[in-house]
């Protein structure tokens, strides 16, 4: 068996090669490094230089290395940005989820594993949020989630392909040892930013900003469910390993079935760090729903999941071990 994994070079895609690895599994990056890092794989990775923009190249990897199953990290992140620029998000995960669709039909590859999102939930009426939950994203990020999962059912019953989309809550964390983590060029998730801020990185920067403190919340910050990366990964090994042995299009949430509040996780970062982190008030982002918390008892009962990391401060402390040790990331 040989794996594609598109944006292999990335956060979790990284991580998750190398579980993959651990286990002997063949695998084949590809990935344009636009927001990848090629220090984030082992030297001797197979990487491959390509993006999604068209499928000729794609049905050459996927034939050419004989690859059995794709798992598909490639895509845009940054609920923000995708507020501001809608078709940037739409071309780029809509699109290029197409492309590799078209390819993986024209050379006979029936199995996916897709990196979904708790996005594709909108503002949840319940939490926990269990799979049945009705989809109503609230940004574009979230609504090109949402329309991939469709495509992908549609998929299943048109030509038997078998997909399995993962619906990550926040993916946070480091390697144990510090010598992976989290670097991205523009960098909006929580924990990274309040441990850079701990760092006094970059220089001169103005406090760390909480986007807004009257949610109907316990503190009035919003609440998050953080899934740790090496968790994330072994969620992905677990659905390759049920499609081999079930058909259709599934999804689960990948989440500890906790919820944090941006304060609590501000705490918990000072407590792992030992500095204190001056913050301010600043007014809500577009399209932050106020409580994002998983049910995961799907996936712990149908893929046999369940996360080895729950603790928050063991979450915090691996992140914290990579931000310290390189404080600029992979271009440390």
């Amino acid at each position: 068996m040989t794996i594609l994994i598109t944006g292999g070079a990335g956060y979790i895609g990284s991580f998750t090669y190398r579980a993959l690895r651990a286990r002997g599994i063949p695998s084949v990056i590809l990935d344009n490094l636009s927001r990848g890092h090629r220090k984030a794989l082992p030297a001797d990775a197979l990487l491959i230089e390509a993006d999604l923009e068209s499928k000729g190249p794609l049905v050459s990897v996927l034939s050419s290395h004989r690859v059995d199953a794709v798992l598909h990290f490639a895509g845009l992140i940054e609920v923000a940005e995708s507020v501001r620029d809608p078709l940037l998000y739409y071309r780029g995960n809509v699109t290029g989820t197409l492309n590799l669709l078209e390819a993986m039909k024209e050379t006979g590859v029936r199995r996916l594993v897709y990196s979904s999102s708790a996005a594709v939930y909108g503002n949840p009426a319940e939490a926990p949020i269990g799979e049945e939950h009705l989809l109503e994203p609230v940004n574009p990020y979230g609504w090109s989630k949402a329309m991939v999962e469709r495509i992908l059912r549609d998929c299943a019953k048109s030509w038997g392909l078998n997909s399995v989309s993962l619906r990550y809550f926040n993916a946070a964390g480091g390697a144990p040892d510090g010598t992976m983590g989290e670097d991205h060029p523009t960098e909006t998730h929580l924990i990274p930013l309040v441990l850079r801020a701990a760092l006094g990185i970059p220089e001169g920067a103005p406090p760390l900003r909480i986007f807004g403190t009257d949610y109907d919340t316990p503190d009035g910050t919003c609440v998050r469910d953080y899934i740790h990366v090496l968790d994330l990964a072994d969620a992905h090994v677990s659905a390759l390993e049920w499609m081999e042995s079930h058909e259709g299009a599934e999804a689960y949430n990948v989440g500890n079935e906790q919820g944090f509040s941006v304060l609590e996780i501000l705490r918990v970062c000072e407590e792992v760090s030992g500095v204190r982190i001056p913050a301010e008030k600043a007014p809500p982002r577009a399209g932050d729903p106020p409580r994002l918390v998983a049910s995961a008892r799907k996936i712990r009962r149908e893929l046999g999941w369940s996360p080895r990391f729950p603790d928050i401060h063991e979450i915090v402390d691996s992140a914290w071990r990579w931000h310290s040790s390189h404080p600029y990331g992979y271009g440390d």
